[in-house]
């Protein structure tokens, strides 16, 4: 049996108090980034996979299926206003937009159908597919792993289960072990959270390593509310030692853009 589907360590759940449950989840949640921090080497490979691609203007296909796929496309959708670029990262689910809301019945018993989705895009050898099951068994993601891997392009996966079908069709496996879940076979809690972990690793690692970080600071971020204004102001007054707020923010709202705003201070444009 996978270990995603064993039975809980915890049973006679719904006899326990609010705090008890909230008690339980919580110890079982600190045992995934131990998880995560076991497959990091797994990561890393893949993460200069990636940005090897990217520099030869390859992109990142998160493929999935139900949980899967909506984390995919959390994190696919970040990337543009964390480090304004766009479609480096494409976030794609069986059943189409439809299931990001609502389960779209067989969509993931479809082997066909993740390398179909993908054709709008024109996938070529410098794109990366990545797999995201926590059972590491959804013929939609498999499917689309097997060809993309056929055609030349670089496969890696995020699976919950060692020894997964997805995890041997792929290139660059990454499972993160967790266990059990709290509620028995709920693949959205502790796997869900070492998915997340894993693509949030993935997708900034990639990020930093093209050049989209200065220091800490997120300096290709689009400015699209005014708390990342106010951000964008002061992390120009930190950058270039400018103290008037107002000047700075003016400059930073003329040029769009962090770095652009930066860069034109110092080469002596303002």
């Amino acid at each position: 049996m996978r270990t995603t589907e064993q039975a809980s360590h915890y049973n006679d759940l719904d006899k326990m108090s609010t705090l008890e449950i909230l008690t339980a989840m919580n110890t079982e949640d600190r045992t995934v980034p131990t998880a995560v921090a076991k497959v990091i080497p797994s990561i890393e490979k893949l993460v200069d996979g990636i940005v090897e691609r990217m520099k030869r203007g390859g992109r990142v296909f998160y493929l999935g299926a139900g949980t899967s796929g909506r984390l995919g496309i959390v994190d696919a959708s970040e990337i543009p206003p964390t480090y304004g670029v766009y479609d480096a990262f494409i976030g794609l689910i069986a059943g189409g937009d439809t299931a990001i809301r609502t389960a779209v019945e067989n969509a993931e018993d479809d082997p066909e159908g993740g390398w179909r989705d993908m054709q709008p895009y024109k996938p070529t050898v410098d794109d990366v597919v990545v797999g995201i099951a926590a059972s590491g068994t959804t013929p939609y993601v498999i499917g689309a792993v097997e060809e993309a891997r056929k055609r030349g392009l670089l496969t890696g996966c995020v699976t919950c289960n060692d020894a997964s079908p997805l995890a041997a069709a792929c290139e660059v496996p990454i499972a993160a072990v967790v266990g059990p879940e709290f509620v028995t076979g709920s693949t959205r809690m502790k796997a869900g959270t070492a998915q997340k972990l894993v693509l949030n690793m993935i997708s900034t690692s990639a990020m930093i390593k093209m050049g989209h970080v200065k220091g800490s600071k997120m300096v290709d971020m689009q400015l699209t509310n005014h708390k990342l204004v106010d951000r964008g102001t002061r992390m120009i007054m930190d950058e270039t030692g400018i103290e008037d707020y107002d000047f700075a923010r003016t400059l930073l709202l003329k040029y769009g853009q962090v770095r652009a705003a930066v860069d034109a201070y110092k080469a002596g444009k303002e």
